[in-house]
């Protein structure tokens, strides 16, 4: 059955506009998880630009649902995995400037660094995950620095869908969701975990939710915006719904 992982960042993005103690990103973890949610999500940036520290040490205390920290690969961040041990950690770039993650992780170019933190987080029990690209060449690599999991990064989908009229039938959309489809299917061939994610929203989820052998798919910003206006429990069960009929 596909698992939901809920992203809470910008709870505490929410959060950071007042530089005050409200919304809690915890509080959200918990309505995430009454809504169906399969785990909990963070990104522990470098300038700590919304979730902190201690909020990663109350969701690892306090949450009954898988964690998985997102996180560049240094060494501070590796410390901080090894002493909160998150379920999951998965590694992916981190530009200063951006505002969100713009891109997969380019293993190629960086295989030895990646292979020592791979060991390192393995070694404590902790699940690996790359953010990779739709590209074969990454894939291999992450067999040879040890990841047990490639989230296929979906945002180049979710922008051609949104350019072409929302229509899953067009040409362009269906291109990129196979694309998706070649990748998917040879991470599971060398015998990694397939999970996809970034700007999935409500509208663009269920043709790679349908996928074959998607595990998970990891979707925040969405999920998060929905909650607005519906509150955080009703919009995450919303999502796990339109996932679980489109398989």
């Amino acid at each position: 059955m596909i698992e939901l992982g809920v992203n809470i960042d910008h709870v505490a993005t929410l959060r950071q506009a007042r530089r005050t103690w409200e919304p809690d990103p915890v509080w959200a973890a918990v309505e995430a998880h009454l809504g169906g949610a399969d785990g909990i999500t963070v990104h522990l940036r470098e300038d700590r630009r919304h979730i902190h520290d201690e909020d990663l040490r109350r969701l690892r205390e306090l949450t009954q649902v898988k964690l998985n920290l997102e996180m560049g690969a240094t060494d501070e961040l590796v410390d901080i995995a090894l002493r909160v041990k998150p379920e999951m950690a998965m590694l992916v770039p981190e530009g200063r400037e951006e505002i969100t993650t713009e891109g997969g992780l380019d293993i190629v170019a960086q295989e030895k660094r990646l292979k020592d933190v791979v060991m390192r987080l393995g070694d404590a029990g902790i699940i690996t995950s790359v953010f990779i690209d739709a590209e074969l060449s990454q894939i291999d690599a992450a067999t040879r620095i040890g990841a047990k999991v490639c989230e296929i990064h979906t945002g180049p989908y979710a922008q051609v869908f949104h350019q072409n009229g929302r229509d899953v039938d067009n040409t362009l959309v269906r291109a990129e969701v196979n694309k998706i489809r070649v990748v998917g299917a040879a991470v599971r061939a060398a015998g990694m975990r397939f999970n996809a994610g970034h700007a999935l929203n409500y509208y663009n989820v269920q043709p790679i939710a349908r996928l074959l052998g998607v595990h998970a798919l990891h979707i925040g910003h969405a999920i998060v915006s929905r909650a607005l206006f519906v509150g955080f429990r009703a919009a995450v069960a919303e999502m796990k719904r339109l996932m679980r009929e489109a398989v």
